[in-house]
C-alpha cells in the first residue's frame, strides 16, 4: 500500500468517525429529555403567573428556580399538577408556556452552573 494510499485511507476513516460522531451527539440531544423552549418567554411567565403566590409570605410559600434541583424541576413539570397535585399545571399555561416555563427554571435549579432566585 502506498503512503498516498495510506493517507486517504486514514483521512476516509477520521472523516467517517466525525459524521458518526455527530449522528450520535444529535441522538443523544434528541432523546436526553432536553426540552426545546424559550427561556427568557419562561422567565417573564414565571413572573408574571407564579411569583404572585410564590413569594415569601405569600400563599403558595416561597418558591423559586433555586427551590428545586434541575432533576426536581422536570419531574415537578413532568406530572403535571399544581398545588400537591390537586390540580394540573395547564390551569395556568398551556404546554408552550410551560415548555418556556422549564427551561427557564431548569437551567437556574439549585444544581444549574446558573442558579437564580428571579429576584428582579
Amino acid at each position: 500500500m502506498s503512503l498516498k494510499h495510506t493517507a486517504v485511507t486514514i483521512l476516509s476513516l477520521a472523516t467517517a468517525m466525525t459524521a458518526g460522531l455527530v449522528v450520535l451527539t444529535s441522538l443523544a440531544v434528541s432523546t436526553s429529555g432536553a426540552t426545546r423552549g424559550s427561556e427568557t418567554k419562561g422567565r417573564a411567565y414565571y413572573r408574571q403567573t407564579c411569583k404572585g403566590c410564590h413569594t415569601k409570605g405569600a400563599k403558595g410559600g416561597e418558591i423559586s428556580p433555586l427551590t428545586k434541583t434541575q432533576a426536581q424541576w422536570r419531574t415537578y413539570l413532568q406530572k403535571g399538577t399544581h398545588m400537591k397535585g390537586a390540580e394540573p399545571l395547564s390551569k395556568y399555561l398551556d404546554e408552550a408556556k410551560l415548555a418556556d416555563l422549564q427551561v427557564f427554571l431548569v437551567n437556574h435549579a439549585a444544581d444549574s452552573p446558573q442558579p437564580e432566585t428571579c429576584g428582579k
